[in-house]
């Protein structure tokens, strides 16, 4: 098929199934979609096409960049059919914060204190879960068959202990001390880069990735890293996703 031909397909098309999208708009968006339809009929593009078909067949025509023809559908909608997004009032509180973590973006905004992670730790972790893997919860096996030469912690362990290591539910120590509650929305991504192992120190750091404004609050985006100590691989990275309510 010549590049004239699939212009005049695609622009056909568009003109005989454009009434079926017109009809499942509202009535003040239908009269900018109607206004889109005729100016898109009257750019450049819909010139081109009649222009070439009148060619002779043996003629090529270059196929206009996606860069091209966007530009020229865009500089033809009606300013007014533009949809604007509502701007979100926030509340003082909310907005102080957002400015203050929106100027961190990336560094590290708060490490939290050391812990051990013992084996009797290990054991009641495992006790909940039910996963009683000899990884875990067998020293003696564990020193002569495991790579680590002792038992390491499970991993959702160390998940689980996030929230205490970034200082989330603290009351006297909290990270967002002017929100009035913290939700927790869940993770993008989470990796254990390296087992924790039975009597390692662990602590994490808190980097803010993104700060969004919501309703009655913001949604915050944050990257959580599990240092061991005297190990230079982490024992966890997790994108979190959490949202404030002021």
């Amino acid at each position: 098929m010549k590049v004239v031909d699939y212009f005049k397909q695609k622009r056909d098309g568009l003109s005989l199934h454009a009434f079926e999208l017109k009809d499942l708009l509202s009535p003040s968006l239908r009269e900018h979609w109607l206004d889109f339809v005729n100016r898109a009929n009257k750019t450049q593009l819909g010139a081109l096409v009649t222009h070439k078909q009148s060619a002779s067949n043996d003629d090529v025509v270059e196929q206009p960049s996606k860069t091209k023809i966007e530009k020229t559908v865009v500089e033809n909608i009606a300013p007014e059919a533009v949809a604007k997004t509502p701007a979100i009032e926030m509340k003082p509180e909310a907005e102080a914060l957002y400015k203050e973590l929106t100027a961190t973006l990336g560094e590290v905004i708060h490490t939290g204190e050391w812990m051990t992670v013992d084996q009797g730790r290990i054991n009641q972790f495992a006790d909940v879960t039910e996963d009683h893997q000899w990884i875990h919860t067998n020293p003696e096996r564990a020193a002569e068959e495991s790579p680590f030469k002792t038992t390491i912690a499970h991993g959702f362990l160390t998940l689980s202990l996030l929230s205490v290591l970034t200082d989330s539910v603290d009351p006297e120590n909290q990270k967002f001390p002017t929100a009035k509650m913290t939700v927790n929305m869940g993770f993008n991504k989470i990796r254990f880069p390296y087992p924790v192992k039975s009597e390692n120190r662990i602590r994490a750091t808190t980097k803010i990735q993104s700060v969004t404004p919501i309703k009655r609050g913001l949604e915050i985006v944050q990257e959580l890293t599990v240092q061991i100590e005297g190990i230079r691989r982490p024992g966890c990275v997790a994108e979190s996703v959490i949202q404030l309510h002021f």
